[in-house]
C-alpha cells in the first residue's frame, strides 16, 4: 500500500486536519457549555456596601440560571484598583468576572498606574444598575436649597464629606462647587458612603455628596435635607428634592453605576451569553424591585452599547478631573 502522502498532496492532508480540528473546537466551545464549573465574581470593595449587595443579588440569580456556584471574592483597596488589576491578569475563560462601579472609568485619570487599562484589559459585559448622586445637608447648615448653600459658602469656609477621593460623588461635587459655582468647599474624604452620611448627621461636615441609596432613608426621616440630585429628572422616591439642573446648573447630570466586566481575551460567545443571562435577570420585576429598595435602577442593554458608554464615561471623567485640577497619584 502506498504511503498516505504519496496518494494525497501534503497540503490537502493539512487542510483536512485543520477542518477536523475546527469542527472539534466548535463542538467543545459553545454557549451551552459555559459554565461547567464554579465562577468567581470579584468585587473590589469591602462587604456590606451597595456594590457588594448588588453583586450578591446578581451572583445568586446567575447561580440559579447556570446551575453552578458563583462565589463572591471581595478584594478592596486603592479605590477598587487592587481587585480590578487582579481580574485583568486572570485567564480570559469566563470563570473570573469583575463587578465594578463607575470608578473604573475614572481611575485612569487619577492614577499614573492603576494596574490595568479599562480599554486594553477589559470588555464590558453588562451595565447592571445605576443611581444618581445627591448633595445632602445636616442640621448644622441653615441653607434650605443648593443655591442658598452655595451663597453661604461664599461668606465662610464650608466642607463636605465624600465616600472617597476619586469616587463619582466626590468628582461630581468638586465640579459643581469649584468649576461651575466657583466656590471653595473643602472635601473631607471618608472610607465609604456610610461614614460620609454620618459626618453630615453629626455636623462634622456641612454637606455630603454620596450616591442616593446611602442617604434616602435619613432624608425621608427628616434627619437630613436633600439639596439636589444629579439625575436628569427628580426621583419618584424623593420627589421634593430638586435636580442640580433645576437648581441653576442646566445640563448637569451624572450617576454612580455598577457593571460586569471580563478580561479582554474572553471569547465573545462567553461574553454574549453572560450578557444575555444578566439581561434576563434585569428584566425580572422582582429583581428590579429589590434593586429599587437600595436606590438603584436596572439598566441592561447589549455588549456594544455598554462598551460605547464606557468610552463616553472615561472621556467625561477625564475632562472633569482635568478641569478640577486633581494631580495623578
Amino acid at each position: 500500500m502506498k504511503n498516505l502522502h504519496t496518494r494525497y498532496p501534503l497540503s490537502l492532508i493539512f487542510t483536512f486536519f485543520c477542518v477536523i480540528l475546527s469542527f472539534y473546537a466548535s463542538a467543545q466551545s459553545s454557549p451551552s457549555d459555559f459554565p461547567n464549573r464554579p465562577v468567581k465574581l470579584v468585587v473590589p470593595y469591602a462587604p456590606g456596601g451597595p456594590t457588594d449587595i448588588i453583586a450578591r443579588l446578581i451572583s445568586q440569580k446567575l447561580a440559579e440560571s447556570w446551575k453552578q456556584s458563583v462565589i463572591i471574592d471581595n478584594r478592596p483597596g486603592a479605590n477598587g484598583n487592587i481587585g480590578t488589576a487582579m481580574v485583568a491578569k486572570s485567564p480570559g475563560d469566563g470563570y473570573t468576572i469583575l463587578l465594578n462601579t463607575s470608578s473604573v472609568a475614572v481611575n485612569a485619570s487619577l492614577f499614573s498606574n492603576p494596574g490595568y487599562s479599562l480599554e486594553k484589559d477589559f470588555i464590558g459585559v453588562a451595565n447592571v444598575a445605576s443611581s444618581p448622586n445627591i448633595i445632602i445637608a445636616g442640621t448644622s447648615l441653615q441653607a434650605k436649597t443648593l443655591k442658598e448653600a452655595i451663597e453661604q459658602s461664599k461668606s465662610g469656609k464650608l466642607n463636605y464629606g465624600s465616600p472617597g477621593e476619586g469616587t463619582t460623588p466626590h468628582l461630581s461635587a468638586e465640579y459643581l462647587f469649584k468649576v461651575l459655582a466657583k466656590v471653595n468647599v473643602e472635601p473631607i474624604h471618608y472610607k465609604g458612603a456610610g461614614p460620609a452620611v454620618n459626618a453630615a448627621l453629626s455636623g462634622e461636615v456641612q454637606f455630603s455628596s454620596v450616591a442616593v441609596p446611602a442617604a434616602s432613608q435619613f432624608i425621608k426621616a427628616g434627619r437630613l435635607r436633600g439639596l439636589a440630585v444629579t439625575s436628569a429628572k427628580r426621583l419618584p422616591t424623593l420627589p421634593d428634592v430638586p435636580t442640580v439642573a433645576e437648581s441653576g446648573y442646566p445640563g448637569f447630570e451624572d450617576y454612580t453605576w455598577v457593571g460586569v466586566f471580563m478580561p479582554i481575551s474572553t471569547p465573545r460567545y462567553i461574553v454574549e451569553k453572560t450578557n444575555t443571562d444578566i439581561q434576563k435577570i434585569l428584566n425580572d420585576p422582582q429583581f428590579k424591585e429589590r434593586l429599587a429598595t437600595i436606590g438603584f435602577d436596572a439598566v441592561g442593554g447589549n455588549v456594544d452599547l455598554f462598551n460605547n458608554y464606557l468610552k463616553t464615561e472615561a472621556d467625561k471623567w477625564a475632562k472633569v478631573v482635568h478641569e478640577i485640577g486633581i494631580p495623578k497619584q
